[in-house]
């Protein structure tokens, strides 16, 4: 039998990474060796399990992700590193594959979704959460900049930012629940915060500002989970 992936988890909340190993250590082929809440924590880790893949989280309290990941691959050139966080921004996605990660995923995958990633970047292939690839390639080719007609959407949690481009495209709640695998409760909660942020009072409205503050090429094409 081929031996599991070694895995180190780096999260600074406890319940996250006990809830990821909890499930990774059911699967017969993911192993989780260890885990940190920190950077410095974690170094000494790496240095002494060899573990084959990190599970970064971006947001750490001694040192940012970026930095992380730079020094982990310092440490271990063959670390393969996944970045697991709620940050879907411009400037983190860019940085964080600039930096040296291997592979990019949300923190609301599905569980299934995640052990798919992880078995993808450990294998020696690159991975990015499927919602956020469009953007992220505009990102990475172009980056935002003051004048970019997507500064405006950075009023918008990354959650509400995947949603517009398909509330532009007429989808109905239940349809963008599938598409962005979410719970149609959860699409209609990221809608009241999208019109507060926006100061819009309805859907027709919401639409109107995606319209005028981005590209038409960017309504044209959604944020796929088949991208």
């Amino acid at each position: 039998m081929k031996h599991p992936t070694r895995i180190v988890i780096l999260d600074d909340h406890e319940l996250v990474r006990r809830g990821l190993r909890t499930f990774l250590d059911r699967e017969p082929d993911l192993l989780v060796v260890g885990e940190a809440g920190t950077l410095a924590d974690a170094l000494p880790l790496v240095a002494r399990l060899h573990p084959h893949l990190m599970l970064l989280d971006m947001k750490l309290p001694d040192v940012s992700g970026i930095e992380s990941c730079r020094r982990l691959l310092d440490a271990s050139p063959n670390l393969r590193v996944l970045v697991l966080t709620g940050h879907a921004e411009a400037t983190t996605v860019a940085a964080a594959i600039k930096s040296g990660a291997h592979g990019y995923i949300l923190k609301d995958v599905k569980l299934d979704d995640l052990a798919q990633a992880i078995r993808t970047v450990a294998a020696g292939r690159g991975y990015l959460d499927p919602r956020i690839t469009q953007y992220a390639l505009h990102w990475i080719r172009t980056g935002v900049s003051q004048t970019s007609p997507l500064q405006g959407l950075r009023a918008l949690s990354p959650q509400e930012r995947l949603i517009m481009p398909l509330l532009a495209q007429g989808k109905t709640n239940k349809e963008i629940a599938a598409q962005l695998k979410l719970s149609d409760k959860t699409v209609k909660n990221y809608l009241v915060n999208i019109y507060t942020k926006l100061n819009v009072n309805r859907r027709t409205e919401a639409v109107a500002w995606f319209m005028r503050e981005c590209p038409s090429s960017e309504a044209e094409n959604p944020i796929s989970p088949s991208a």
